[in-house]
């Protein structure tokens, strides 16, 4: 055969369609089934991962046991999917109206205003959240600014000099809505740009107040779009260590710090492993239930 009929037009779209598959094997179905074997692997005190593999076909769930009866895992767990809930929930009451103030506004403003919600990706992730580090501090500004409003709104309290920011939990979700919220405003805008004005202007006109108008026929339509832009939200957010890292608590640690710690300081490996499948489990839930929901849409609207 020749080579040049490997490069005909159907030669390229099978190219084109079998390497996007060929990168998620490698890169996606294989770490997964690597990091899915060591979890099942015995713990084998400073050794490399591949000697834990040699401890196969012996199956331990041992470590599956210490991560549903420690309470320092199950803690981390619970602040993880807390700290992400919150964060995910304050994105979209933030997003949602920018979002349908973007589909309001005249085209030239519209483009101002999208490149002004993807600037932040402009610049370095880590160098956004340490200029946050500086806002939030004891001594900043933005401290003093919000201790003034906090001594004013609750006179009857004793008069703080500075408002505890940094290192708490507050700080976590603070800087995760502030990173990941152009992730809820980008799918909802994209949702709500394809809307049919004119169905609001028919329940306008058959008397229906704005308020109303939005709650049964905006919101719904716009499920989809709330619904990814909580997953791109939510998904991240959980499994989050540089923020946590960084501005968070370290005596009340999210997911991610644990599972870093487990590889690199403590070396244990299959237990990383184990946590890792754990957390991959329940943020597969939500996608799973997401695609039930697209489905389901998609049979309706065909009916």
């Amino acid at each position: 055969m020749k080579p040049a009929s490997w490069f005909d037009r159907r030669g390229w779209s099978d190219l084109i369609i079998g390497l996007p598959y060929a990168w998620a094997i490698v890169f996606i179905f294989l770490p997964i089934c690597i990091v899915s074997a060591l979890s099942f692997a015995v713990p084998i005190l400073n050794s490399p991962p591949y000697e834990f593999l040699k401890t196969w076909p012996y199956l331990s769930f041992d470590n599956f046991q210490r991560l549903f009866s420690d309470s320092i895992y199950i803690r981390a767990f619970a602040v993880s999917l807390f700290n992400a809930s919150i964060a995910t929930v304050l994105c979209l009451l933030i997003g949602y109206p920018m979002a349908l103030g973007l589909t309001r506004v005249p085209k030239a403003v519209n483009r101002v205003l999208l490149m002004m919600i993807v600037l932040p990706f402009w610049t370095s992730f880590l160098l956004r959240v340490y200029a946050w580090i500086g806002l939030m501090g004891n001594n900043s500004w933005f401290n003093h600014l919000l201790t003034g409003l906090y001594n004013v709104v609750v006179p009857q309290a004793w008069h703080i000099a500075n408002i505890q920011i940094m290192y708490t939990n507050f700080a976590v979700i603070f800087v995760v809505v502030y990173s990941y919220l152009p992730f809820m405003i980008l799918p909802l805008y994209a949702n709500l740009e394809k809307l049919d004005r004119t169905l609001d202007e028919a329940a306008m006109d058959l008397g229906s107040r704005p308020v109303q108008v939005f709650l049964d026929v905006t919101l719904p339509l716009s499920m989809p779009g709330i619904i990814a832009g909580g997953l791109l939200v939510f998904i991240p957010a959980a499994g989050e260590l540089v923020i946590p890292s960084l501005v968070g608590n370290q005596s009340d640690p999210m997911v991610g710090a644990i599972i870093s710690q487990e590889f690199g300081l403590n070396h244990d490996w299959p237990m990383a492993s184990a946590i890792s499948v754990a957390l991959l489990v329940i943020l597969v839930m939500p996608l799973m239930a997401y695609t039930r929901f697209q489905s389901r849409a998609e049979a309706g609207g065909t009916r």
